[in-house]
């Protein structure tokens, strides 16, 4: 058996990110001529409002950030994604054939108090059934290729996987793999997502729609505990009104800084600017299954309408992004150069040529059609109407909330819509679950893409070797195949660009963007 501690790189070829993800800029959050103090209440904004914080049910990373705080999963990686590390699991080991996962569970770990049991000691019980929870009922099919989980113990159980899968360990730190308590989850029924508990650094406490949920300490927490008495994530759509809000000291801490408001940031004395290369891209889907993008030369003309340095200048005036080849992140090992310089040289605009495809698929005078994004996206989409419009493209922008978002696209109900990804390092978290066809039905391929040939290779590259540098030649073929159908219109890669407060100690900005408050290596304060 291959053993494995705290300290070991897990399949360090597999899991490696770049040297270094990105850099900082601004003012640094952890001036040390601030005093530190236990206490008080860290209030966070999101740039989109929540639909659920069930582990199943959750489709975005604003959910997911809500929940790490209340939640925890068997593992987790560091705070620079470069190592999988202990969280629920002391230890683990894998089988020499890749296909077996033994989990040494912590001690005293217990659930925070609920309604239905009064805050209990978790066992491998409650990893068996949450796992097999997320198996059959994940709206993300977040948990795959699991034959059979066996609890050997209360604090020990094992996973047999069907076949062997590279990413597996990197899958159970995501949070819809996070364990939860079945009681819990029977009582509450379908409403356990909006009365969350688990076993994380802070209690849910209260959530009022499309406003803000506010959580506070759990003093039975199992790691140190957290040193902020609560937090309060508030939900701010627009991107001006989140910099005014943290300029003004009505929160401490901005998520999603763009445009005029990185200059103004970086001005004041009182706030920190922090900006790293992100794990987080920006796209336009096409509805391959009916309409007019089901045809292959309508997509080809669209990509040809489409002027990508135009749009990423008009949008990022301050280069907090890059335009995009690939339906990978610039940071990601198995993004191809090769591969994004093909779909460059091929896609230049070139309006005379689209307006000729649009003939030859029928649609000489052009056609309506809508597209589906978040609030906060509708200046992306703007640009993409005017540039649509040359070529006798009428899009009517249909600009709604998450919840509504999510289900249209999940069930292939809307004919374009643009959102953004960001996940882990691994490609297979960025290709399986927008192209597979096992996804769809899914978030991911809402846009209903399907290719045997995609299929067979994104499996080869998780299934057949952990050697990044093989699995990464693997991707690189999926991706010719994948750009050469265009079931996307790949926008821009986006930093990650995080406002602070100065009070505000000790916070890291990651790559993926996720939001760690308490963990081995963070505890977030706020000085006095």
């Amino acid at each position: 058996m291959k053993k494995l501690g705290y300290k070991l790189v897990l399949l360090a070829s597999l899991f490696a990110l770049l040297t270094a993800c990105g850099s900082s800029s601004g003012k640094k959050s952890t001036d040390s001529s601030n005093k530190e103090a236990s206490g008080g209440e860290l209030k966070i904004a999101l740039s989109s409002s929540i639909a659920s914080l069930d582990p199943i049910s959750y489709t975005a990373l604003y959910e997911s950030n809500v929940m790490r705080s209340i939640l925890d999963t068997l593992v987790t990686y560091d705070k620079e994604l470069k190592e999988i590390v202990p969280s629920l699991a002391e230890k683990w080991e894998i089988s020499d054939d890749l296909k077996t996962y033994t989990f040494k569970l912590k001690e005293d770990v217990y659930f925070q108090k609920g309604k239905y049991q009064e805050g209990r000691k978790l066992t491998a019980e409650d990893v068996k059934y949450s796992l097999e929870r997320s198996l059959n009922d994940s709206a993300m099919n977040r948990l795959r290729n699991v034959k059979e989980i066996t609890v050997v113990n209360d604090n020990e159980l094992k996973i047999e996987l069907e076949t062997p899968y590279a990413a597996f360990l990197a899958m159970l730190t995501d949070m819809g793999n996070a364990v939860i308590p079945k009681e819990e989850v029977e009582g509450w029924g379908d409403k356990f997502g909006q009365h969350p508990v688990g076993t994380g650094p802070f209690t849910f406490k209260e959530w009022v729609a499309d406003d803000f949920v506010k959580l506070e300490r759990n003093d039975k927490y199992w790691q140190e505990k957290a040193k902020l008495d609560s937090v309060k994530y508030t939900f701010i759509t627009d991107k001006n009104m989140m910099g005014n809000a943290l300029q003004s000291g009505d929160i401490d801490i901005a998520t999603d800084i763009s445009g005029q408001n990185v200059e103004l940031i970086e001005k004041n004395k009182d706030l920190s600017l922090e900006k790293t290369d992100g794990l987080s891209i920006g796209y336009l889907s096409f509805n391959v299954k009916e309409g007019p993008t089901k045809e292959f030369k309508v997509r080809q003309a669209m990509s040809l309408a489409l002027d990508k340095e135009e749009l990423t200048k008009g949008i990022y005036k301050y280069d907090e992004a890059k335009p995009a080849y690939l339906p990978l992140p610039r940071t990601s090992w198995g993004y191809s150069e090769k591969v994004a310089d093909e779909v460059k040289e091929a896609n230049k605009q070139d309006i005379d040529k689209a307006k000729k495809l649009l003939e030859e698929a029928g649609y000489k005078d052009g056609f309506a059609i809508e597209l589906y994004t978040s609030e906060a996206r509708v200046p992306v989409a703007t640009i993409v109407q005017a540039q649509m419009e040359k070529i006798g493209v009428k899009i009517d922008i249909k600009a709604v909330e998450w919840g509504t978002f999510s289900e249209t696209v999940s069930s292939g109900k809307a004919p374009l819509y643009i959102m953004g990804w960001s996940w882990y390092p691994d490609p297979d978290f960025f290709l399986y679950q927008m192209f597979d066809t096992k996804q769809i039905g899914a978030l991911g391929n809402g846009g209903g893409y399907s290719n045997p040939e995609v299929d067979k290779l994104l499996l080869e590259a998780t299934s057949t070797t952990t050697d990044q540098e093989k699995r990464a030649e693997i991707y690189e073929k999926a991706l010719k195949l994948i750009t050469d159908d265009v079931p996307h219109l790949d926008l821009y890669d986006q930093d990650i660009i995080v406002g602070l407060s100065n009070k505000v100690q000790g916070y890291h900005v990651r790559a993926d963007g996720t939001i760690v408050l308490v963990s081995g290596d963070t505890n977030v304060s706020l000085s006095e």
